[in-house]
This record gives C-alpha cells, sequence and structure tokens, in this order.
C-alpha cells in the first residue's frame, strides 16, 4: 500500500518524465555550458574564480528572489488554465512582469553603485576584490534582458510549453560559450579581456535568449499574452492574492540565497582557495540538481493544474507519486555526482588545495544527494498547493534557525578544518528531510487557489 501511495504506476512515470524532461534538457545545457565557463575562469587562476563565485552569489539572491514570485504567479497561472480562465491569466502574466522588475532593477541598481562592497563582503582579498568588481558591472547589465524573459518564461511552462523556452535556453548557451571563448583569451580576432570578457559574453547571450522569447511569445498563440498597453490593468483582488502568496515565497528565496552566501562566508574563513573549491563543487553538482527543475515544473502541471479543476484527489496521488519519482531519480543521479569528482576538479588550473576541497564537496554531496532532492520535492508540491507558510519554514526559516546557526558556532567556536564545517552544514538536511514529510503529510496544500480568486472578485462585484 506505501510502495503503490509513493511510487504509483508506469503511467504516471511516462507522464512526468514527458512534461519534466524538456526542462531538465534546458538546464542541463545551461549548467554544462555554465560548467565550461566555470573552467575558462577557472584556467585565469583562484582570484579570478574566487571574484567571479562572489558576483554570482550576490546575484544568486536576486535570482532566488525573482523565483519566489514567478512561481507563485505560475501556480495561480496553471490553476487558472486548469479552470480555463483566459481574463485572469492575462492579468497573471502582466503582474510577473512588473514585479520581476521591479526586484531585479534593485539588485542591479545595488552592483553598479557598490561593486567593492559587495565582493568584500563575502572575501577580503584585495585581489579577488580587483577581479569580482571588473566582472559584476557587466554582469549587472545582463539582467535587464534576464528579468523579461524569466517572466515570459514561467508563464510558458505553467501553461504546458516547455519546448520554447527550451530553444531560447540552448541558443543563448551556445552563444554564451563562443563569446566566452572568444573575449576571456581573446580568440576569434577579439582582444583578451580575462573577467570583463565572461561578463560581455553573458550580456549578448542574454539579449539573444530574450529576443527569441519575445519574438515566440508575439508570434504564437498564447492565450495569457497581453498588450503593452493593458500593462498595469489587473485586478487589485488578485494583485492581493498573488502577492499574499508571493510573498512568503519571494522572502523565502531571498533568506535562502542571503543564506547561501552567509555559508560561503563562513567557508571562506578558512582561506580564499576554499572559494574555488567551493565555486567548482557547486558548479558540477548543478549538473544534477537540474532534475529539481524538472521536479518542479512537473508539481505545477500534476498537482497545480488538477487542483485548478477541482480535482483534488487527483493531486494528492500526483503528489505522492511525485515524492517517490523523485527518489528513484535522485539515487541514479547521485551515484553519477560521486563519480564525477574523480574527474572533473582535475580539470582547473587551480591550487591543489581548492581541487582536494571540490572533490569532497563533491562527494559529501553525491552521498546526501538523495535527501536533498527528497526535500526540494516536498518544498514544489507544498508551493503548487499554495502552502507557503509551511513552505517558509522549512525551507529558508530551517537554513537560519537550524544550518546556519549550526556552522556558524562551528566557524567561529571551534577550530575545525572547511571540510568538517560543510559536513555539519550538509547534515543538517537529515532532520530537514523528516520536519519537511511531515508537512507533506498534513495536507494544507490541497486548495484550489483558482476558485478562492473567483469567489472573491464575484463578492468585490
Amino acid at each position: 500500500m506505501i510502495l503503490k501511495r509513493y511510487f504509483g504506476d508506469r503511467d504516471f512515470f511516462k507522464t512526468t518524465f514527458m512534461i519534466a524532461i524538456p526542462l531538465m534538457l534546458q538546464q542541463v545545457v545551461s549548467t554544462a555550458v555554465n560548467l565550461l565557463d566555470n573552467l575558462m575562469i577557472g584556467q585565469l587562476g583562484d582570484h579570478s574564480l574566487a571574484g567571479v563565485a562572489a558576483v554570482n552569489r550576490y546575484f544568486m539572491i536576486a535570482l532566488f528572489g525573482t523565483m519566489g514570485v514567478i512561481a507563485a504567479a505560475s501556480v495561480f497561472m496553471a490553476q487558472f488554465y486548469g479552470s480555463d480562465d483566459r481574463h485572469h491569466m492575462q492579468q497573471t502574466f502582466r503582474y510577473s512582469i512588473l514585479s520581476t522588475c521591479l526586484i531585479m532593477s534593485i539588485f542591479i541598481i545595488i552592483a553598479l553603485l557598490f561593486p567593492q562592497e559587495i565582493i568584500s563582503f563575502f572575501v577580503k582579498d584585495p585581489h579577488v576584490i580587483r577581479e569580482g568588481s571588473r566582472y559584476i558591472v557587466i554582469s549587472a547589465l545582463s539582467f535587464i534582458p534576464t528579468m523579461f524573459t524569466m517572466a515570459i518564461a514561467g508563464a510558458m511552462r505553467a501553461t504546458g510549453d516547455s519546448k520554447t523556452p527550451l530553444i531560447a535556453s540552448v541558443a543563448s548557451m551556445v552563444t554564451n560559450l563562443v563569446f566566452n571563448y572568444a573575449l576571456i583569451y581573446g580568440h576569434f580576432g577579439f582582444p583578451a579581456m580575462g573577467v570583463v570578457g565572461a561578463g560581455i559574453g553573458t550580456l549578448i547571450a542574454r539579449l539573444v535568449e530574450v529576443t527569441i522569447i519575445s519574438f515566440a511569445l508575439r508570434r504564437g498563440d498564447y492565450i495569457f499574452k497581453s498588450s503593452v498597453n493593458e500593462l498595469f490593468n489587473i485586478s487589485p483582488t488578485l494583485i492581493k492574492a498573488i502577492t499574499l502568496k508571493s510573498l512568503p515565497l519571494s522572502i523565502n528565496e531571498v533568506m535562502f540565497a542571503m543564506g547561501m552566501a552567509l555559508l560561503l562566508r563562513f567557508y571562506g574563513t578558512r582561506g580564499a582557495d576554499v572559494i574555488s573549491g567551493y565555486s567548482i563543487a557547486v558548479t558540477v553538482s548543478d549538473l544534477f540538481f537540474t532534475m529539481n527543475a524538472g521536479m518542479s515544473i512537473a508539481a505545477t502541471i500534476l498537482v497545480s493544474q488538477p487542483l485548478g479543476a477541482n480535482n483534488l484527489q487527483k493531486a494528492k496521488e500526483n503528489g505522492y507519486h511525485l515524492l517517490g519519482f523523485g527518489f528513484i531519480l535522485a539515487s541514479i543521479f547521485g551515484v553519477m555526482l560521486f563519480m564525477t569528482s574523480f574527474i572533473v576538479p582535475n580539470l582547473y588550473n587551480v591550487s591543489a588545495t581548492a581541487i582536494h576541497l571540490a572533490t569532497n564537496f563533491l562527494r559529501i554531496q553525491a552521498f546526501l544527494f538523495w535527501i536533498y532532492v527528497l526535500n526540494t520535492t516536498v518544498y514544489f508540491i507544498l508551493r503548487a498547493g499554495g502552502d507557503t507558510k509551511s513552505t517558509l519554514m522549512m525551507d529558508s526559516g530551517y537554513m537560519w534557525c537550524v544550518n546556519l546557526v549550526c556552522v556558524g558556532i562551528a566557524t567561529y567556536y571551534t577550530n575545525l578544518n572547511v571540510i568538517g564545517l560543510y559536513l555539519i552544514g550538509q547534515s543538517t538536511d537529515v532532520l530537514k528531510m523528516i520536519i519537511s514529510i511531515t508537512f507533506l503529510h498534513k495536507e494544507k496544500w490541497l486548495v484550489n487557489l483558482a476558485e478562492k480568486e473567483t469567489e472573491q472578485e464575484l463578492l468585490l462585484d
């Protein structure tokens, strides 16, 4: 009975694969190119790699905050799609565009005004600060097209089109790879620009991506499509509903990203080469965490859409089946991640210490990979049903109350090396898994948000 509840049948697994694979492929392409970019920057040495890693960690806060808004809007979009409500889908899309631009703009302005202060938060090495400051200004500009791409792609995926964002992403990543190779080292007649070249390559790639996805939106028959003149035409009731759901998600994502930034600072107290090793490990492991992107869109479609159609039983069954599906896939990916630890770190032109650390970080992650995936899968299921309070408690709430406290105490009150600190930080996910599954079984996520929103508007009318 328990096996049937979690693992479902072959038809469910086939359906999930069909939904998840396009986005997983997109993320695989993206992270594979990121890995190659990371390798290219890594050839410039520890300082350049550490500087770029610090910048990326800062912008991860902006990305995570934006993703929280996109995630909440996608839940509404998927449920309105399930109830065939074109009017509210268009308004939800407008909300995504406006809120994404607002969040991203704040981080872009801060990056342009205070580049050195941002880098020095993570590491005090003047060489790292110099390299990071050169990279962050160009990198900030690349997030202008990115904020539009994220809003459009989120709406497309929520309504079942994962192919178009995949095509745009592949084109962007190929562009990024070519221009980074040319501009970092000075190939094809271009000057060798180092980390600045990497930033310019990323900017060009993001412009290509937003051009492709905007063209597809304009030419395609998307029922959420809206004209620029109607951009601010959004029901106050819908604004309130999405904001109430997106605020906890955005706060959670921002707090989680800030927590990751603080962890990097803790680990960085054990030496500048730790940041290089950590950057290598994160970039390599991201290649395998791409399955989380697939699980995210699968939860949005397989849980949110049945909820929008008021089929609570189907949404419930799909939610539990997704957890079993995630466990099977995570077990396979964990083994593959462990195998990469013997090869990839040695491809970098960094210190022996950085390579040693990256190798050990990857092996620890491989051992705990299935626990990470179970936690994130539960998070996506809860989010798909709009249970934002539980997601806040089990994600960033847990990180700041348990994970960061444990690592912070170990950092400043013990003489443990960075491997010891990392083990403490990662092992806290075991307790988190128990808590997250408890939240899942409470089933507060079985809510039809589309029906509640429509009822509220009728009462106002």
